[in-house]
């Protein structure tokens, strides 16, 4: 599903969100993930669509959703698209309005990576400069094994979207596919209100939906 992107003196219903800027670079986002004021509302009204606050998702089919609530205050702190062995956990946080802040969380989430005993090597991909992590994990069992995870960060209007590609399509280019187009369709609604840089966007359930016991304790 894609979709178009407004322009200032553009036709909604024409314009090709892929298209080239004449008069300079290609628009790193022009094809998503895009601001809540940079689609028509109608958009963020469509049932195929799931509203959860700060993010609007559109899932792949076979695509589950799941929500990272914290059990003590019941505030979603992460959304988490599962499909087959593959996953993408979605956050998004205010950004000064000058700048973008992906280019400082990234070393900030290398350096934590480094003092887990882990790895983190920077990659070039399709949002951007993106990072491979490679992390020691015990298993309910006790058991050290590594986890690879994919970290992609896209700085947007007084936004930063960050989203983490766990499991198979981590490390598997086909099985990426859909959780990259995922991650394209994703619309943040920033809001017009004051809020501390690196401040969590507040994410809410769906509408008529109550966590589940796993979505509590995720």
């Amino acid at each position: 599903m894609i979709f178009r992107r407004k322009g200032k003196n553009d036709d909604p219903e024409t314009t090709d969100v892929g298209a080239e800027d004449e008069t300079g670079p290609v628009d790193p986002r022009a094809e998503g993930p895009f601001d809540s004021t940079e689609v028509d509302a109608s958009v963020l009204e469509d049932d195929e669509r799931i509203d959860l606050g700060a993010l609007v998702v559109t899932g792949m089919p076979g695509m589950e959703l799941g929500l990272q609530v914290d059990e003590q205050s019941g505030v979603v702190q992460a959304v988490l698209l599962m499909l087959e062995d593959s996953a993408l956990e979605l956050r998004a946080f205010a950004a000064p309005r000058t700048s973008g802040i992906w280019d400082e969380v990234r070393q900030e989430i290398a350096a934590e990576a480094s003092r887990m005993g882990g790895t983190a090597t920077e990659t070039d991909g399709p949002f951007g400069t993106e990072l491979v992590l490679v992390v020691p994990v015990e298993d309910p069992e006790g058991q050290i094994f590594s986890q690879t995870s994919r970290v992609i960060g896209v700085d947007g209007p007084r936004w930063l979207l960050r989203g983490t590609v766990l499991g198979r399509a981590a490390v598997e280019a086909d099985a990426a596919l859909p959780m990259e187009e995922t991650l394209r369709n994703t619309v943040v609604v920033r809001g017009e209100e004051p809020m501390a840089v690196r401040e969590s966007l507040p994410l809410t359930l769906p509408p008529g939906a109550q966590p589940s016991p796993t979505e509590e304790q995720a």
